[in-house]
């Protein structure tokens, strides 16, 4: 376990230190070597912190908790990093979406490269950096240094309205942020801790509980403001604009692993803080997600022609079972908002990079001029499909246990509720299919016989089968032994500091 000093600052300081280095002139030859280093680097630290997290001491539930000096502990702000067991499963999402992303990127060969691997090492460290941090101040810092790169990458190397969508992710995604930020604030004040460190933020408020009614009003603020991060409707437009017109690696780590920020400051942060404020606000959030993420967006992606926009519109869709997993307040159902939230991260990043492979080999994204590409590229037709069964929860994946934990918990919240969310099994189920069968089987279309015409198409090559491979291996994985992550989780969800928050009803 003394392998690293510090895995958790060695995953932000190694990707920082690159991009650092890459800015100042360092040539594009070494830029991409390192690059390697910065991104794979980080996944190394995760897996470490995966493996070692059962076995090692723990401070009020945090393993690997580590405080570095700022010169601003006056103002109650350290540098304080360590995970618990809802922070660990989403450090190892963050090491492997990331890693995946850089090898994708790395062979993509996009214009000014090393200005590229710049911004998302920068991105990267602020992803790990996330779910490092114990101190709020922190845990909001570099969410803000990952969502930077974002829209200067949408903006500069995106595709179609690519400026549209940059400045429309801009104003929301701020908002939200800004939000949320208020209330945080409002809660470092109103706590008396005379810190941003959670853990001291939980003791204070432990002993001296904020009244109702603050609490009601703080938690309404930060649900929003979160809600926003996360594309809850009818929050949710900025998503599929954005991740239609963003380049595949950026699409991959903002819908993998960044779009998880708003879910986990709610249960990391909101809930333990704020436990009287969740009922009050339950049942709204429950009709919000279930009519409007699930039904309205579901029934919307079954109406996408657009592959992209259809991998855009179903992450907004299945963020709505993790809204209504939160409604349901037990701790069985936020366990399996954490598993979810891993599980949907891995599944979607894999399906904006195949989606990718796909347009790359057909020279379109409307799915109407696909068909046919499976006797082309057998692999990718294999890993596409795959995708799908994951994103529709077959089991054996991932995404089967968090769905199935969220369903068992809001039926006892509300059986009516849950009779209409399991309605979008049945339109995810519908969409995905259709959308592998257009692409892969039928027919082949005179688009795409005229470009097979100009060129051979291929299948896979190693760039792209890595990281494809790395996704869909942790899918199974974690689908065939869901304990891995259920352990740590359910430990977190059920210690004594988180007991009033998670109270089954």
């Amino acid at each position: 376990m003394n392998s690293l000093p510090d895995p958790l600052l060695t995953s932000i300081a190694v990707p920082l230190a690159l991009a650092l280095a890459i800015a100042l002139g360092l040539p594009k030859r070494w830029s991409v070597r390192l690059a390697y280093l910065g991104f794979g680097i980080p996944l190394l630290c995760a897996l470490h912190v995966w493996w070692h997290f059962g076995a090692a001491p723990k401070e009020s539930g945090y393993a690997f908790l580590h405080e570095y000096s700022t010169g601003l502990e006056n103002l109650g702000i350290g540098l304080k990093l360590g995970v618990n067991g809802i922070a660990m499963p989403l450090f190892v999402l963050a090491g492997l979406v990331g890693f995946a992303a850089g090898i994708f990127a790395i062979r993509s060969g996009a214009e000014r490269l090393k200005i590229y691997l710049m911004l998302l090492l920068i991105m990267q460290a602020g992803l790990m950096g996330i779910f490092a941090s114990v101190d709020v101040f922190f845990l909001y810092f570099f969410h803000e240094l990952a969502l930077i790169p974002t829209f200067i990458m949408v903006g500069i190397w995106g595709g179609r309205d690519k400026t549209y969508a940059a400045m429309t992710m801009t104003i929301y995604l701020t908002a939200g942020a800004m939000l949320s930020l208020v209330g945080l604030i409002a809660i470092y004040v109103k706590s008396g801790a005379h810190s941003f460190d959670l853990i001291a933020l939980r003791a204070a408020l432990g002993d001296r509980p904020l009244g109702a009614l603050t609490q009601r009003h703080l938690f309404g603020l930060l649900l929003f403001g979160f809600g926003i991060l996360v594309s809850l409707w009818p929050f949710h437009s900025w998503a599929p604009l954005g991740y239609g017109a963003a380049p595949s690696s950026v699409a991959m780590l903002h819908a993998g692993v960044l779009k998880k920020f708003g879910l986990y400051g709610l249960i990391q942060v909101a809930l333990p803080l704020l436990p009287a404020g969740m009922p009050a606000w339950s049942h709204p959030l429950a009709v919000l997600a279930v009519f409007g993420n699930v039904v309205v967006i579901g029934l919307v992606t079954m109406a996408q022609r657009d592959l992209k926009q259809m991998a855009g519109f179903s992450s907004v869709m299945h963020m709505g079972y993790a809204f209504l997993g939160l409604a349901a307040g037990s701790a069985f159902g936020i366990g399996g908002v954490v598993l979810l939230m891993v599980a949907h991260g891995l599944s979607v990043a894999l399906l904006f990079l195949l989606v990718t492979c796909v347009h790359h080999r057909t020279q379109t994204l409307a799915m109407d001029e696909m068909g046919g590409l499976a006797r082309k590229a057998p692999v990718l037709a294999a890993f596409f499909t795959a995708a799908v069964f994951a994103g529709i929860g077959l089991p054996g994946f991932a995404n089967f246990w968090g769905e199935l934990a969220i369903f068992v918990a809001l039926w006892h919240y509300s059986p009516a509720l849950t009779a209409v969310a399991l309605t979008g099994v049945v339109i995810s189920a519908i969409y995905g299919l259709r959308a592998a069968a257009r692409v892969l089987f039928g027919e082949v279309t005179e688009h795409f016989a005229r470009v097979e015409a100009k060129a051979p198409v291929g299948d896979l090559g190693w760039g792209e089968r890595i990281p494809a491979l790395v996704l869909l291996a942790a899918l199974l994985f974690i689908g065939f032994w869901p304990r891995s992550l259920a352990r740590p989780i359910n430990a977190a969800v059920s210690a004594p500091s988180a007991a009033v928050a998670y109270a089954g009803r």
